[in-house]
């Protein structure tokens, strides 16, 4: 497989004194074209107005630094207005429209993950916006704008010319927007800092797994997800989608080390990983990190809602499935040997503390 697999950082797209849009382009990162699979972050400064918009693909969104608020409309459906914050996972199908504030001092970055398999452009998201100087107002012509919204002259030109921004706008510190309400978030949102584990090692690793059960709104987007926070000089076993799953994975924290193994026992990337990086792990490749002394932090999509995975070290490994007699005769090892290997992780499941 001749794809560039190594990790890529986002690039500035738009924006101005009211924060930017970042995207990852398949150019840079193949995988991105090659799984269907879009990225992008969105960075507000205080009184920053993501303006209302809807995207041609279903994603997940997950708020890597800060706190907001959100408005989320979903077809045939009254909008919602949650508080978000570092941590908060929300699954977000087709049609969908959006908004995003900040009114904190904190910069608010949301981070968006998602099949592109029915968008526009294999590997990357558009957006269209319902306001702004691209939004669907200005496409109109001014008399359609007056008789599909039943308005005379002087409101359909305000409503085609004022917003005169681009995608995000900053606002006056005095404008008032809808407070969250808490009945909103129920059902919208996870966050995945708080949820219960699904995986805890200690001294190793944990993970929260976001899947139809805690977040059933990911049953609609299509694409499963989690959280994974591995301890300093811990190691994660090395593992693979056993469903034909595509892995994207975003470095939140932290560093470490990473291996790819694919087709025919070639290692296909060894890299060290960083905060703001993206990578794609092609399908049935199979990957390993250790972390650097700091730990190592990651959140990914998976391209199905209820992911499987196997993982061929630790107490759950396949190893341990596999009959002694034939892992002997497909090592061609002694049986000596094959016990000892047998032996080995049988209380470690999935991640591995540092060695003593």
């Amino acid at each position: 497989m001749g794809l560039d697999l190594s990790p890529k950082l986002a690039k500035k797209v738009y924006g101005d004194d009211g924060g930017s849009y970042y995207a990852w382009c398949p150019n840079e990162l193949p995988m991105l074209r090659e799984g269907n699979i879009g990225a992008a972050k969105l960075a507000l400064e205080k009184n920053g107005f993501a303006l209302p918009r809807y995207s041609d693909s279903s994603m997940v969104a997950y708020v890597l630094q800060g706190g907001g608020v959100a408005g989320i409309i979903l077809p045939e459906s009254e909008e919602k207005v949650i508080a978000i914050k570092k941590g908060d996972a929300i699954a977000l199908p087709f049609g969908v429209i959006t908004w995003w504030y900040n009114k904190e001092d904190t910069e608010l970055v949301v981070l968006f993950m998602g099949d592109t398999s029915k968008g526009h452009k294999p590997g990357q998201f558009t957006d269209f916006f319902l306001t702004g100087s691209n939004g669907i107002f200005t496409g109109f012509t001014t008399d359609f704008v007056k008789r599909a919204w039943d308005v005379d002259d002087d409101i359909a030109k305000a409503l085609i010319g004022n917003q005169k921004g681009k995608g995000i706008v900053k606002l006056d510190a005095n404008v008032k927007m809808p407070e969250p309400k808490p009945d909103h978030r129920k059902g919208m949102a996870l966050n995945c800092e708080e949820a219960p584990l699904d995986t805890d090692i200690k001294n190793a690793g944990n993970v929260v797994l976001l899947n139809t059960q805690n977040l059933p709104l990911v049953g609609q987007v299509g694409l499963g997800a989690d959280l994974v926070r591995l301890e300093g000089n811990a190691m994660c076993s090395p593992g693979f989608s056993c469903d034909s799953a595509l892995q994207v994975t975003y470095i939140v924290k932290g560093s470490g080390r990473l291996q790819v193994v694919g087709v025919d026992g070639k290692l296909v990337l060894e890299t060290i990983v960083k905060a703001g990086n993206l990578l794609i792990v092609p399908r049935f490749f199979v990957v390993s990190k250790i972390a650097d002394p700091g730990g190592l932090s990651w959140f990914s999509i998976i391209t199905t809602p209820n992911p499987m995975f196997t993982h061929l070290a630790g107490s759950i490994g396949a190893w341990k499935a596999i009959s002694p007699e034939v892992l002997q005769a497909a090592f061609k090892v002694p049986a000596e040997t094959e016990k000892l290997f047998r032996s080995k992780r049988t209380n470690d499941a999935i991640f591995f503390p540092p060695p003593n």
